[in-house]
């Protein structure tokens, strides 16, 4: 199978070419010995675009309502430095897309974690991200 399909036709007749993506969500667990959980964040992987990006969104109320004593401040704060990975900063500069992506998915015992990865086809990584978050976090 290729990593690119063919998709609908776009508006001037060309075939759309769609290639696969993975991604995550990123799950706030404020107390992990409870095992209570919500969306806070998809991270997207595109091979074929060298594309690798997380966008977040915290529910402050839900942590609160989970965790009335939860750190919001420093559940924000691993929450943007995903977002930091992603944009190839700190130590992760040297890093591929792809070995970012595998880094950040990687399962982990801490207030923010990955969910499993699922997969798809997409045009455009970058409208799949927004349209990830908006459908599955906000």
């Amino acid at each position: 199978m290729s990593a690119q399909e063919a998709g609908p036709k776009d508006a001037r007749g060309r075939q759309d070419v769609r290639d696969v993506f993975e991604y995550a969500l990123l799950r706030v667990v404020p107390r992990v010995e409870r095992g209570e959980q919500f969306n806070a964040g998809v991270v997207v992987y595109c091979r074929a675009k060298s594309y690798v990006a997380a966008r977040t969104h915290l529910d402050e109320r839900k942590l609160l309502a989970l965790d009335p004593e939860a750190d919001v401040a420093g559940v924000r704060a691993a929450l943007h430095a995903v977002e930091g990975v992603c944009g190839a900063a700190g130590q992760a500069a040297g890093d591929s897309p792809g070995q970012r992506f595998r880094w950040l998915i990687a399962p982990r015992s801490t207030v923010v974690q990955p969910g499993p990865v699922h997969t798809g086809l997409t045009a455009d990584p970058e409208a799949e991200t927004v349209r990830l978050l908006e459908l599955l976090v906000r």
